[in-house]
């Protein structure tokens, strides 16, 4: 029996198609896109294809508003830290919200720590929304960034960055949004969402890992973060990842082609298995909304009165892979910040699994899970005090 994948929030397989597109890069047209011989011209051509390929994905105007980066973590690094040293003279105040991804939330920090920032944390409602109320209220004279995120990576709640966008523009405020759980995912036009910035990764559309990108409106200015080359209009300095970058253009050519269909089968399969959670077994809460305001693949229950990560030890002995929260705090015993933002204790915070569908996920995969699951919690119940405790 193979394996049941259930956690593509984390990461997603390479597509077939994405590998057959990447392999001539590792071998035959191995070129670096900065030379100007043939082989160096024929890498940097290939590079342009897939970064119109990615703008058309996102609905930018231009090709040249797409910069390489590594992945999404440092697309978000360049966003707000670049966005903060270029704007410093105007003011040191940004806006966030407390339940963003560790990309987001460190980069804030460090700004406070370091360059004498003041970051205010918005607090979202019990199913992981902003208040756009709160944000008006929140914006000062000095403030210069409004980061966002589009889709939350462990609940999967769509937030409205469309008003968000908005408000920033009403004030004179850049807008950045890491909408690396939404590529792929959801439709996304940058134009008319009117979006200044937006971050990316590929491991996440079925892509290859190690590669992503940073839309940037033209006419913005950013201070680059890293030192060393030309590359990328000066704005990323460092080689091109040829081979990555043409994985990733197929990618997101292969997920705006499907994204439709993909979203459709997703959510059908993802409001199956919430109702068949809810229906055999008890004492079980949904974390973020339900619907068109979720994530098509993202399914997030907290269990009472057992441990996360026991579960995840008795679903992994049963060949499933699913996931407590983030892939980046997994080496953390911290209960998930983002669950304990919702209103919930520590307590049930720590009993929270996210469970993430996505390509290759089938009908099967779901009857296999609700053939153990119930009994996994059963055991896991039978031997918690806190469950002696209810009975």
């Amino acid at each position: 029996m193979k394996s049941k994948y259930f956690d593509h929030a984390a990461t997603t397989p390479v597509r077939s198609e994405v590998m057959e597109e990447m392999l001539p890069f590792f071998t035959d047209i191995y070129g670096n896109a900065s030379s100007v011989h043939l082989p160096g011209q024929k890498a940097a051509g290939v590079v342009d294809d897939a970064r119109q390929k990615i703008a058309d994905l996102i609905g930018a105007d231009r090709s040249e508003e797409i910069i390489f980066t590594s992945g999404g973590t440092e697309a978000d690094n360049l966003a707000i830290k670049g966005t903060a040293m270029a704007l410093k003279d105007k003011g040191k105040h940004i806006i966030t919200s407390s339940i963003e991804h560790h990309a987001v939330l460190h980069t804030c920090q460090f700004l406070e720590k370091h360059l004498g920032f003041d970051v205010t944390y918005l607090e979202v409602d019990k199913e992981g929304f902003v208040d756009l109320e709160m944000l008006r209220k929140s914006i000062r004279e000095d403030t210069i960034l409004i980061s966002i995120m589009m889709a939350n990576n462990e609940i999967g709640t769509i937030e409205p960055v469309e008003e968000i966008a908005e408000i920033a523009e009403e004030h004179d405020i850049l807008f950045h949004t890491d909408a690396v759980q939404a590529v792929g995912q959801i439709p996304i036009d940058v134009v008319k969402q009117n979006i200044d910035m937006l971050s990316l990764s590929a491991h996440k559309f079925n892509g290859p890992k190690g590669v992503g990108a940073l839309y940037v409106k033209k006419g913005i200015k950013l201070v680059p973060q890293s030192s060393g080359g030309a590359q990328e209009r000066k704005r990323r300095a460092g080689t091109e990842n040829v081979p990555g970058i043409v994985g990733m253009g197929k990618a997101a050519e292969l997920a705006k082609k499907e994204m439709m269909e993909k979203a459709d089968k997703l959510s059908s399969m993802r409001d199956d298995l919430i109702s068949r959670i809810f229906s055999d077994i008890d004492d079980v809460l949904l974390n973020g909304p339900e619907g068109k305001d979720r994530l098509p693949g993202n399914i997030n229950i907290t269990f009472k009165f057992i441990e996360g990560e026991s579960i995840l030890l008795n679903l992994n002995m049963m060949d499933i892979a699913a996931s407590t929260g983030s892939a980046c705090a997994s080496g953390s015993l911290d209960p998930s910040h983002v669950i304990l933002a919702l209103g919930r204790s520590h307590e049930l915070a720590h009993g929270s699994i996210r469970f993430s569908l996505g390509y290759g996920n089938d009908q099967e995969d779901i009857e296999y899970l609700m053939e153990v699951l119930p009994g996994i919690i059963n055991r896991l119940r039978e031997m918690s005090p806190l469950y002696a405790k209810k009975k």
